[in-house]
């Protein structure tokens, strides 16, 4: 049994372009080619297309993907360790769960909310003296109250909204664009409205801006913390230039 090239871009949540993309650079091969010259995938495809997301969700590029994917050829032994991370990622949101179900059950009952408790699984204040030392006390003052007057839902969108970007990057960095492509402007411009939204950023300060993004992208380069969001070095990379480009004709 095989699929279409359609069929597994709906089913992985990626585009036919994307997997073509795969193919050009020798990380996934369609298993055969039909009369009709679309690509399908057997199983065995579809197994390795599935390690390849889990290596993009730990945020490796292309080339990094490759070698791990010649390195590690035995799949059920390779995907145990994309699965050691899966739950300790689980893990970590199934404590966030119960540590917000705790404080919902005390508030209702009128009980006294355990401080100890409520902030297990969470960790937002990890970088705090690197932002204090980066941008100031104010920054991360004001950043930090946004922050938590968005509440539950509004954090939940931001940070969908957050990856949803990190995604669209990590696609039109492999889908081999320009990064002065229209489509990369797009997201540059997408980029800099999200860095506007953070209160205690240069950016929402409107304080000297075009210096700020082009820094940011340079940051995104040097930090592999932040290269992580773009699909490593490579990405990284790609969203430096692009938001270069963009401050330089737009800010």
């Amino acid at each position: 049994m095989d699929w279409s090239i359609q069929e597994v871009a709906r089913l992985a949540g990626t585009t036919s372009r994307t997997l073509r993309h795969y193919d050009d650079v020798g990380l996934l091969a369609p298993s055969r080619i039909g009369a009709n010259g679309y690509r399908y995938y057997d199983r065995t495809a579809l197994v390795r297309l599935q390690r390849i997301l889990l290596l993009r969700d730990l945020g490796l590029g292309l080339p990094a993907i490759g070698e791990v994917l010649d390195d590690q050829p035995a799949e059920a032994r390779a995907l145990e360790g994309h699965l050691g991370w899966l739950r300790q990622e689980q893990d970590r949101l199934a404590r966030q769960v119960a540590s917000v179900e705790r404080t919902i059950t005390a508030l209702e009952g009128g009980e006294e909310i355990m401080a100890g408790e409520m902030f297990d699984g969470f960790d937002h204040t990890q970088y705090r003296e690197e932002v204090e030392e980066r941008w100031g006390r104010d920054a991360y003052a004001s950043s930090d109250a946004w922050w938590r007057g968005l509440g539950p839902d509004g954090q939940r969108a931001w940070k969908e909204r957050s990856a949803e970007l990190g995604r669209d990057w990590i696609a039109a960095a492999e889908s081999g664009i320009e990064p002065g492509s229209a489509e990369a402007q797009a997201l540059a411009k997408r980029h800099v409205e999200w860095l506007t939204g953070i209160p205690g950023t240069p950016a929402a300060a409107g304080r000297d801006v075009r210096a700020y993004v082009i820094g940011l992208g340079e940051m995104y380069v040097a930090d592999p913390r932040f290269g992580a969001n773009y699909g490593g070095e490579a990405g990284a990379a790609f969203v430096r230039d692009a938001l270069r480009a963009y401050a330089e004709a737009e800010l």
